[in-house]
């Protein structure tokens, strides 16, 4: 049987390519008390992330940021901060992220995991980060945690 989920997001991505002139997302770099780092694999794209999405029509960018954690994970932030705003050329040409940096949080709501979107969740230390978190991740965390020179590019 085939997954459609993962065959409607490339086709909404793909109509959004043609029908807007820019494409928003949010990524939220997540730290608990020992300082690990939330991090999430999808089921539809193979790798480790931080949380995050797109931005929806009518929607800030931070309320997108609160949203997405919330569905992806349960947990709401407070008072996120942002990072840095990246360019995203393996999204698509017109593709941008905001990362924003939250230490405080709390579980709102239980979230079934596995689910159609998310295979796992976890905290992680930054030395024992799943084998593949994706480069652009371990990028953003050298960015935030190490003061690694920030790029412009996601």
């Amino acid at each position: 049987m085939i997954n459609m989920k993962p065959v409607v997001r490339r086709v909404v991505h793909t109509v959004a390519l043609f029908t807007r002139p820019m494409t928003l997302g949010t990524r939220l770099l997540v730290t608990d008390e020992a300082d690990r780092v939330l991090l999430l694999e999808h089921t539809y794209v193979p790798g480790w992330y931080l949380p995050g999405g797109g931005v929806d029509t009518g929607e800030t960018i931070v309320a997108a940021a609160h949203r997405e954690l919330l569905e992806e994970t349960g947990l709401a932030v407070r008072d996120p901060s942002l990072f840095g705003f990246y360019y995203n050329v393996s999204g698509s040409r017109r593709d941008h992220v905001a990362l924003f940096v939250a230490r405080q949080w709390s579980r709102e709501k239980e979230i079934r995991i596995p689910n159609r979107e998310i295979r796992q969740v976890g905290f992680f230390a930054r030395d024992a980060l799943p084998e593949t978190t994706t480069q652009s991740t371990k990028r953003r965390l050298a960015e935030v945690f190490d003061e690694a020179p920030v790029s412009d590019y996601w």
